[in-house]
């Protein structure tokens, strides 16, 4: 079922614009509490709190609703959602530009003094996202086996399950997987698993495509009692019903399955089981090849993620043009938190030396993977937390010479470990910063004042401060409040 947008430009929509920045849309899980996106990392909150106000009105439709929480900005044109993100943005960034010598927030001015560019618009705007989770909970209708998205119902606060169907930033396939799972699920002889303590065995499914339409799916199952020999009964059923069975109709290039006794297992604690299929997708980006394994991190919008990296690289090696040519900018590139490479690679032909860094040992596996896969010589990736690996490294860089060092973080929403900040503010030879944030207005907030504050011997911040010098936008999530901000800092 398709959404019309029937919203005119008038006081109701300057009223949604507001009434969509200010609530807080949460949908929850089996143990604790998610962003409503369905691909941001997860939030916890106290119990014994529920928010009693209700959130709709009676003539909304469940699929409205949803919509409301999963995809805020719906009803908006694009270039309203736009003027939204950019107005946000200004107003987060101002805080920063107040007081560029302070380490703790001061009053905000109504405009940050450093440029702040319009949002760079996404090229895909529906269906654009490449990886979807999936959960499985209590339909409206009472049946514990429906798939789709957490909500809250409007009279008693109680959590529904209901289908996706109609969100604009699905694509058809990942809705079509979702379908199948649950017929499948309700033809198990087993049950869901809605709450740990209460057993049951079948959880949420991911699921990840490409631009080529290449799909992999990831069923994760609880399984309590369960002897190896009854598992694999059940790992059986599932293979057989996705490759010859109704599910084939998803053409599946990858199966995965993990078995999980906790709401969310690393490749390490709980490997992932290749049920059927290649063990990888590929994804292109500027050119370059990317290998995709089940719980390697990849940009949600690959369009965007191309607007992304390539404002990154310009801002973090600029290509300078000399004696009517392209001129590489040499020296060396540190990625922190680099994921499976994509910064660092898709940069690689204007530096000298890439270095990457990152905590999840199968993505630098990945990242390893995708230098050779498209031969790149001049990258290295190092597995290991950014805190402890960093100031190390960054005493060999010093000690080693070589040119100029420009660093480039992208880390998750919680920012960077503060000791990182430290090594990267304290490394006189870094001159150039560039911040890749999801989550400006938090935790990157405090980095943003300890990388620009004066030297704090106490803090251990004892190296030139940064300056903020321009800030990029892009819009990764269209029909959500949410975008990347792209920060340059420099000496």
């Amino acid at each position: 079922m398709a959404l019309t947008v029937a919203c005119s430009r008038s006081v109701f929509v300057k009223r949604k614009i507001l009434y969509t920045l200010r609530k807080t849309c949460i949908l929850f899980s089996t143990n604790e509490t998610i962003l409503a996106d369905g691909g941001k990392p997860e939030l916890k909150v106290k119990k014994g709190r529920r928010n009693k106000k209700h959130l709709w009105t009676d003539n909304q439709s469940l699929e409205e609703r949803l919509a409301d929480v999963v995809t805020p900005l719906w009803r908006l044109s694009y270039e309203e959602q736009l003027e939204v993100k950019r107005k946000q943005q200004q107003r987060i960034l101002s805080q920063l530009s107040s007081d560029p010598h302070s380490n703790s927030p001061s009053p905000v001015r109504s405009k940050p003094r450093f440029p702040v560019l319009p949002v760079l618009p996404s090229p895909v705007r529906d269906g654009y996202r490449n990886k979807s989770t999936f959960s499985v909970n209590r339909g409206f209708d009472g049946n514990p086996k429906t798939v789709g998205f957490y909500l809250p119902r409007a009279r008693d606060g109680t959590i529904v399950c209901v289908n996706g169907d109609h969100l604009l930033n699905m694509p058809e396939k990942h809705k079509l997987v979702a379908r199948c799972y649950q017929d499948f699920i309700r033809l198990s002889s087993l049950e869901p698993c809605l709450l740990f303590h209460t057993g049951g065995h079948w959880r949420e499914v991911t699921v990840r495509t490409n631009t080529e339409g290449h799909t992999m799916a990831t069923v994760y199952f609880h399984p309590q009692t369960l002897t190896p020999e009854e598992v694999a009964v059940h790992k059986a059923e599932l293979v057989e019903y996705f490759t010859r069975g109704p599910g084939s109709v998803c053409q599946l290039d990858s199966l995965f399955f993990q078995e999980s006794t906790r709401t969310r297992c690393t490749h390490e604690e709980s490997p992932y089981q290749l049920l059927y299929g290649q063990p990888h997708i590929y994804e292109e980006v500027l050119g370059f090849k990317f290998r995709i394994s089940a719980d390697a991190f990849f940009q949600v919008n690959q369009a965007a993620a191309e607007v992304l990296y390539r404002t990154v690289r310009d801002l973090c090696v600029p290509n300078h043009e000399e004696h009517g040519g392209r001129a590489r900018v040499g020296g060396t590139l540190l990625d922190v938190c680099c994921g499976t490479g994509a910064i660092g690679i898709t940069m690689s032909p204007r530096v000298d030396r890439i270095i990457g860094i990152e905590l999840i040992e199968q993505a630098v596996e990945d990242a390893r993977h995708n230098a050779a896969l498209n031969n790149v010589l001049n990258c290295e990736f190092i597995p290991g937390k950014a805190e402890v690996v960093l100031p190390g490294l960054m005493t060999q860089l010093s000690s080693a010479g070589g040119g100029p060092v420009s660093a480039v973080v992208n880390p998750a929403r919680a920012g960077l470990h503060r000791r990182v900040v430290q090594a990267l503010r304290n490394q006189p030879a870094i001159r150039k910063l560039v911040y890749v944030s999801c989550k400006p207005d938090g935790e990157a907030m405090k980095n943003f004042r300890q990388l620009c504050c004066a030297p704090d011997p106490w803090m251990k911040l004892t190296g030139e401060a940064f300056s903020p010098t321009l800030a990029v936008p892009v819009d990764m999530f269209p029909h959500t409040p949410h975008c990347e901000v792209v920060l340059l800092f420099e000496r």
